[in-house]
């Protein structure tokens, strides 16, 4: 009965994840700005850049002042701040505000991703639960980001490509109706813990004087950059090569996350069977095989299983390093989870670099752009020790 009680508590929690997948819709959404306001793929590169940029400023000093807040007050916020996010295009639209509404995304998608995990802990006190509810709720996610394309595509084709950024109110109303189920839900508060801001964030910055966590840090930036780079440039791909629509290659991004849900489901399980080490090696040089044959090889088909098999080999890259990280400075596992977090911002850095790219020499540099990302990953499997 107490198991039952628990698990009940944790689905306003769980659902939570499905907003947290909303952040991926900056790939498909990018085409649609990029055309609305005749911007250049150097300015569209920067649409992703306002998501992810949070993550840097907002990880470590949310992660500090959830202390003071409470883990389920700060999900609410996250919420609240989503939400507005989402109205204010309807309400007064241009290119700023859309803009700002991708930035309240981002900042929102930031406060969520230091705060929902967590919260789990507080309904979930069975750690075998805990570790299946963690990994359920990647799986919700997931299956946001695998949706988030088609309710983008619907809006289009129902309201007009006029009005495109209607879709902005429909997630708007999601998170309304996950935050309604959250607050209604009575979640015990965890203890607070006695720490002084400036010295937790301080402490956690100054991990990155330690080599190996900077390194790895690095390949956490470069990880979710080649996450968000694909998901942006997929659609990009088949629009500028083969003369797609919009709404048809609206596919690439959603065979690019259901790629990476499998990938990561699969990993999960063969990573109890095999060396985690060993799979990162194996799948990053077939991944950067799949990025040169995107480069080169320009067949529809073979592109789009490309997108996929970077989905695929890419998906547990991130936990693999992030649990390098926690291996190498065990004694520091809080503040490293912190610094891991504030690395996610790699996904707003990466996509300018890949529209500038594409500006200056074509489709082919912004894939190049990627198959740098990959190559630092190769180093971080290969150059990289953690003393067992």
């Amino acid at each position: 009965m107490k198991n039952e009680n628990a698990m009940m508590k944790a689905l306003p929690v769980l659902f939570g994840f499905f907003v947290m997948g909303f952040c991926d819709i900056v790939g498909i959404s990018s085409d649609y700005v990029k055309e609305a306001f005749n911007w250049s793929d150097t300015m569209t590169g920067f649409v992703p850049s306002m998501v992810f940029i949070w993550f840097l400023f907002l990880g470590i000093p949310i992660g500090v002042k959830m202390n003071k807040w409470g883990r389920k007050n700060t999900v609410l916020l996250s919420m609240v701040v989503t939400v507005v996010g989402m109205v204010i295009p309807l309400a007064f639209y241009s290119s700023v505000t859309c803009m700002l509404a991708f930035a309240l995304l981002g900042i929102g998608n930031a406060i969520l991703q230091v705060s929902l995990n967590p919260l789990l802990n507080n309904v979930i006190t069975n750690k075998k639960l805990l570790t299946s509810s963690l990994t359920g709720g990647q799986v919700v996610k997931a299956v946001s980001s695998l949706v988030g394309p088609s309710i983008v595509v619907f809006s289009v084709n129902y309201f007009g490509a006029e009005k495109w950024y209607y879709f902005f109110p429909i997630f708007g109303t999601i998170t309304i109706l996950s935050a309604l189920w959250l607050f209604f839900t009575p979640i015990q508060r965890e203890e607070q813990e006695k720490t002084e801001s400036g010295s937790a964030m301080s402490e956690t910055f100054a991990l990155l004087k330690d080599n190996t966590i900077l390194l790895l840090f690095l390949g956490i930036f470069f990880v979710v950059g080649v996450d968000v780079a694909t998901n942006f440039i997929s659609s990009k791909i088949l629009i500028s090569r083969f003369d797609w629509s919009k709404e048809a290659a609206s596919i690439a991004p959603q065979v690019y996350f259901f790629s990476r849900t499998v990938g990561a489901l699969l990993g999960a399980f063969l990573m109890t069977k095999i060396a985690a080490m060993k799979y990162f090696k194996v799948n990053i040089m077939a991944c950067i095989a799949a990025v040169l044959v995107l480069a080169f090889i320009e067949i529809e088909t073979v592109n789009l299983v490309c997108i996929g098999a970077i989905g695929f080999l890419a998906s547990c890259i991130f936990p693999i390093i992030y649990s390098m990280a926690v291996q190498a400075r065990p004694e520091k596992a809080n503040q490293i989870s912190g610094l891991m977090i504030t690395a996610v911002a790699g996904g707003g850095a990466v996509t300018p670099a890949i529209g500038l790219a594409t500006d200056t020499v074509g489709i082919i540099g912004g894939v190049f752009v990627i198959l740098v990302c990959v190559l630092y990953l190769t180093y971080c499997a290969f150059g990289v020790k953690i003393a067992k």
